[in-house]
């Protein structure tokens, strides 16, 4: 299965790539993320529960980065095993564009499944990937760059109180 998609971020492609990069945020953003955590220079550890269709299972796997290019972009690739459920497989490709102060980021992904998952037809698993991926990069967009509406609740609230007492 491929897809792809864009994000606009409302940050710079240097604080973009660097919340590509931090585990603190992936774990954040990951749907169904338990845990992540750094192995090796270029190398994570993860564990997501997932429900897909009727199934649902824990995935334990590991994600590596590579094609490292700074602010630009990388590539994230990664295997994991959810036991009787199957296994899945993939990667995608990042890029940074900036765009003004904010960022496009642009990702093309290629996945495989196995098991009882891939049992569940592809329709269904196209379609909850491309959820999860929507899911994962407005989360992260978000994350990233939150609304900048927090002085606005207080300006309402004054005029509120303003009007009520």
């Amino acid at each position: 299965m491929d897809m792809s998609g864009t994000q606009r971020i409302e940050a710079s492609r240097e604080v973009v790539y660097a919340a590509l990069n931090d585990v603190e945020v992936l774990r954040q953003c990951i749907p169904g993320c338990e845990t992540v955590e750094k192995t090796g220079e270029n190398e994570l550890a993860a564990k997501v529960t997932l429900k897909i269709g009727p199934v649902k299972a824990s995935f334990t796997g590991k994600v590596t980065l590579s094609d490292l290019d700074p602010p630009n972009g990388y590539t994230i690739s990664g295997e994991g095993s959810g036991g009787a459920a199957g296994f899945a497989k993939g990667g995608a490709k990042v890029t940074l564009e900036a765009d003004g102060d904010a960022t496009i980021l642009s990702y093309t992904v290629d996945a495989q499944i196995g098991g009882k998952l891939a049992q569940l037809g592809g329709r269904l698993i196209d379609a909850t990937a491309k959820k999860l991926a929507g899911d994962f990069f407005e989360k992260f967009g978000a994350v990233v760059a939150p609304p900048a509406d927090d002085a606005e609740p207080q300006k309402k609230k004054g005029l509120l109180g303003k009007l009520i007492g």
